[in-house]
């Protein structure tokens, strides 16, 4: 895993910083509009056959962007790995925030913690501060079309990790999320989001001590998350 490492964006400077693993590329959240339009315009340019390949990637990534803006999405990262068959393994990490809504978010994460009876939340201690751990296997409505004859929508098994870690202010959660429909590489994907957990910090790791204490890299309540590197060997 890359160690944490992120560049402060000219206004708001980034409140979160997190290590970025192999495999994975970061997702732009807010892309700029002539960006969009420009991809929009070398659609358009294909030749038919490739154009019709490229239009429903195109509105994928646009209603997916969409939809983790609306749930309050701070950054995603696409993951691509091999399986034992050296087929494509697939998995997406995504970082939100949550409002405590008046409560303490430590004494959120604790109490969830506490109150699982069925062992699916465990409580974690990481460097940015307390949290938990849960995990699920689930089944989902998935990507495609069904076959002919077929009622309803295609349906396929994901595993779901969870990390949740009180903020720097307390006042609000940090939720990691993993999602891969590589169920049968659950323990990897676990081993990755822990990982990744555990490199997140609230404060520039780029700085000295004297620096953060001094509230050089004091992180503002409106700001964007920022990760900015991934390295691939």
């Amino acid at each position: 895993m890359n160690e944490p490492f992120a560049v402060a964006a000219e206004n708001p400077i980034p409140e979160i910083w997190y290590g970025i693993p192999h495999g994975y590329v970061q997702v732009d959240l807010d892309p700029p509009v002539e960006q969009i339009e420009d991809l929009v315009q070398q659609v358009l340019a294909l030749p038919d056959g490739m154009r019709a390949q490229a239009e429903p990637v195109v509105q994928f990534y646009a209603g997916f962007v969409t939809a983790l803006n609306k749930q309050n999405a701070r950054a995603c990262l696409l993951g691509m790995h091999l399986d034992e068959y050296d087929e494509p393994a697939t998995s997406v990490i995504t970082f939100s925030t949550v409002p405590a809504h008046g409560t303490s978010a430590k004494a959120i994460i604790a109490g969830t913690a506490a109150d699982t009876v069925d062992g699916s939340a465990r409580p974690l201690e990481l460097p940015a501060g307390l949290a938990y751990f849960s995990e699920e296997e689930r089944r989902t409505p998935a990507p495609g079309r069904p076959a002919e004859g077929n009622e309803g929508p295609l349906m396929g098994d994901i595993w779901q990790g969870t990390v949740a870690v009180t903020g720097s202010g307390g006042s609000e959660i940090v939720v990691i999320q993993l999602v891969t429909s590589a169920v049968e590489m659950a323990e990897d994907f676990r081993n990755i989001l822990l990982g990744v957990a555990h490199t997140l910090s609230f404060t520039d790791p780029s700085l000295s001590g004297d620096e953060v204490g001094a509230g050089a890299s004091k992180p503002e309540s409106d700001s964007v998350v920022t990760a900015v590197r991934s390295v691939f060997g």
